[in-house]
Order: C-alpha cells, then sequence, then structure tokens
C-alpha cells in the first residue's frame, strides 16, 4: 500500500461516501484494483486519506451495481464481466441509447445542444492527457447530457445505471492516447449531427461509439498486463494505491 498523502482533500460539498464510490469506479476501470482480488475497507481507506465507514458504505453501493462482492470477514472482491455480459449490456445500451439520440436530433433547441459543447472538450482535453478517469467522467456527464435532451428521467437513470454496469475493468494502458481521442473526436462528430438534426446519422454514429466498449474489451484481454492496484485484504504489497478521492 502506497502511504502518499492524497492529491487532494475531500470536498465538503458532496458526501464523501459518494466521492469515495466515484474514486473505486475509477480505480476499477484504471486496473487499479484487480478483478479477483479482495480489498478490505481499512486498507482502502488509508490510501483515501478516511475513515473507514465512508469506504464500506460506498463498496455496499458498488456491490449492489454488480461491480464488487462481499467477502465474509475479509473485506470485497472485485468482480469482472465476461465477454458475453459485455455484448448483453451493450445490447440494452443500443436499444435505449440509439433512438433516443435520434429523438433529440429531432427536437431538441441549438442552445441546449450547444450547452454539450464544453463537455466534449473535456473529453478531448483528458484524452490527449492520456488520464482516463477524467476521459471517462466527462464521457459520462456529456452522454447522459444528450439523452436528459430526451426529457425522460428514467432513460437516463437506467442508462446511467448500464453504463455503470458495463465498465471495463483494468482498461489503462489499452489503446493508448489515441484510442482515448479517436473516442473523444467521435462526441464532436455527434454533437454535429444532431445540432444538424440528421437523426440517421447520429444514430448510427452512437450505434458505432457504443460498438468501440466492446472492442476495446477484446483488446483488453490480448494486451492486459499485470498492471498496478491497492494492497489487496492479505497485506501483500501490490504496487501504487488508487488515485484519492477528489
Amino acid at each position: 500500500m502506497s502511504d502518499s498523502a492524497p492529491r487532494r482533500a475531500v470536498s465538503p460539498h458532496q458526501p464523501v461516501r459518494e466521492q469515495v464510490a466515484e474514486a473505486l469506479r475509477a480505480a476499477l476501470t484504471t486496473g487499479e484494483l484487480r478483478p479477483g482480488r479482495i480489498y478490505s475497507a481499512p486498507a482502502l481507506a488509508a490510501a483515501y486519506g478516511v475513515s473507514a465507514t465512508p469506504v464500506r458504505e460506498a463498496m455496499l453501493d458498488l456491490a449492489r451495481e454488480g461491480l464488487v462482492e462481499t467477502v465474509r470477514n475479509k473485506g470485497f472482491r472485485v468482480t469482472e464481466a465476461t465477454g458475453r455480459d459485455l455484448d448483453d449490456f451493450t445490447e440494452v445500451r443500443a436499444l435505449i441509447e440509439v433512438p433516443t439520440v435520434g429523438r433529440v436530433a429531432r427536437a431538441a433547441a441549438p442552445q441546449e445542444l450547444e450547452a454539450l459543447r464544453p463537455l466534449a472538450g473535456e473529453t478531448m482535453a483528458a484524452a490527449r492527457a492520456g488520464d482516463l478517469a477524467a476521459f471517462l467522467d466527462a464521457d459520462h456527464r456529456f452522454h447522459l447530457g444528450l439523452l436528459a435532451l430526451s426529457g425522460n428521467r428514467r432513460l437516463v437513470e437506467t442508462a446511467a445505471e448500464l453504463r455503470r454496469r458495463s465498465r471495463l475493468h483494468g482498461l489503462g494502458g489499452v489503446g493508448g492516447v489515441r484510442a482515448l481521442v479517436e473516442s473523444a473526436r467521435e462526441h464532436g462528430e455527434l454533437l454535429d449531427l444532431v445540432l444538424a438534426g440528421d437523426a440517421p446519422a447520429a444514430e448510427a454514429l452512437t450505434r458505432r461509439h457504443l460498438d468501440r466498449v466492446r472492442t476495446l474489451w477484446a483488446a483488453r484481454g490480448r494486451f492486459a498486463g499485470p498492471g498496478g492496484g491497492v494492497a489487496p485484504a492479505d497485506g501483500e504489497p501490490d504496487g501504487p494505491a488508487p488515485a484519492p478521492a477528489p
């Protein structure tokens, strides 16, 4: 376990539990928390510089999302979706997101769409910096912001849940900066198509964008290396601590 101090203090404007949960989700995606390993709440709390209670609460949130599972008297084991799981998630997301983007292209006001332009810019900046965690955060906000223009709050909540469940573990290094930049570029292209009212083209690009997730999964299977991570519950040193909660 790294004993380095957190880069930023925990914000007083957001519950610690939520901040830790988001940091843990990012650590899962970047590979700092490894599938199959067991992590204890006290060890993670030490890495984040918080008490064990919000960490346990955050891990229970992740357990409800299917990202980890509880292990009695030990902690939490990181789960990993199979290829079939990811295919299923991607199919359901396409059924929801593709036609919804088409509806938004036909009805959304230009000023509402232009308000998403800064988020598209954030994804590109994070991609060029190779900051996967920041990229995924901006990507999440961009896509949910676009879907929110449909006016269907329940649809957005469902899409958000599916996005959380279909996040890939250990994507750090897969495809590198180039893959992130290509994905970020599609955000700008999608926004332009929706602004132009070209629903068929916007729907087609959304489907290709979702298919990229499946491609990254396959690439991870070919190229994933040992990676890094925090010390597991058994106390064996296992690389650097995950990025601290913002």
